[in-house]
């Protein structure tokens, strides 16, 4: 009678935690989104896997919880399983299976293993947003951008274009460039972690004419962000000190 949520990383063994490694290996069936059943499949092939498509996260949260009692189940995500991952949904339905004990295994989300990739751009306060309006409305989502835009946060776009969505990062730039700077330093990474992972530097007036994907994650700088050596940097302010 145990679930296990699980953050797994970007998808490499490599970037998964030892205590994420350890739950998948307890595990008896291990559940998730196809895309990432497949990714954690070619660390554990002799595992036995359970996988729903898209928008079928109540089923399968409900499935894990189900088979949670008669085995050890690992639902599994990408990232960390509470950052836009299963974990909350989880806890959510589980007050109908109180038999079942969840534990939250964190992983690492892709502000900080994309953060590492382009430097050191979340040294000081910033703040994660979805630009996926599926659940959140986009009025809603815009005025976070503006927010978090006035108060020179570092921010962190996940989620940030889709065939469907092609116009949404376009739509936040033009949001941030009411209190952000056109020359302000941005960055991007895609698939990271996975194979064909690509990254790039840029400023928010050429990350505004930039196509990109569900499996990019973009930064945006405060004022404070630069380019040195190559490597997207926002100071917490150790050199004044």
């Amino acid at each position: 009678m145990k679930l296990y949520v699980v953050g797994f990383g970007g998808g490499s063994r490599e970037g998964m935690t030892v205590e994420a490694e350890t739950a998948i290996k307890k595990s008896d069936l291990i559940v998730g989104y196809t895309v990432y059943t497949d990714l954690v499949k070619k660390i554990f092939p002799e595992k036995e896997y359970i996988s729903t498509g898209m928008r079928q996260e109540r089923d399968r949260v409900e499935l894990a919880l189900k088979e949670s009692r008669s085995r050890t189940v690992s639902l599994v995500c990408s990232g960390d399983s509470g950052v836009y991952g299963m974990a909350g949904f989880a806890i959510e339905m589980s007050r109908n299976f109180p038999e079942t004990d969840i534990e939250v295994i964190a992983g690492v989300t892709s502000a900080l293993s994309g953060g590492a990739v382009l430097g050191s751009p979340l040294t000081h306060d910033f703040a994660v947003i979805s630009l996926s309006d599926l659940l959140t409305p986009m009025e809603k989502i815009i005025k976070r951008v503006r927010c978090a835009s006035e108060a020179d946060f570092t921010i962190v776009l996940y989620n940030p274009s889709s065939k469907k969505r092609a116009d949404y990062l376009r739509k936040a730039c033009d949001a941030m460039l009411e209190y952000k700077s056109p020359e302000t330093v941005c960055g991007y990474v895609r698939n990271i972690g996975r194979d064909g992972q690509k990254s790039r530097i840029l400023t928010l007036v050429e990350l505004r004419e930039t196509s990109v994907d569900m499996f990019t994650t973009v930064f945006v700088g405060n004022s404070e962000t630069m380019v040195i050596n190559g490597k997207m940097v926002t100071p917490r302010g150790y050199g004044n000190v």
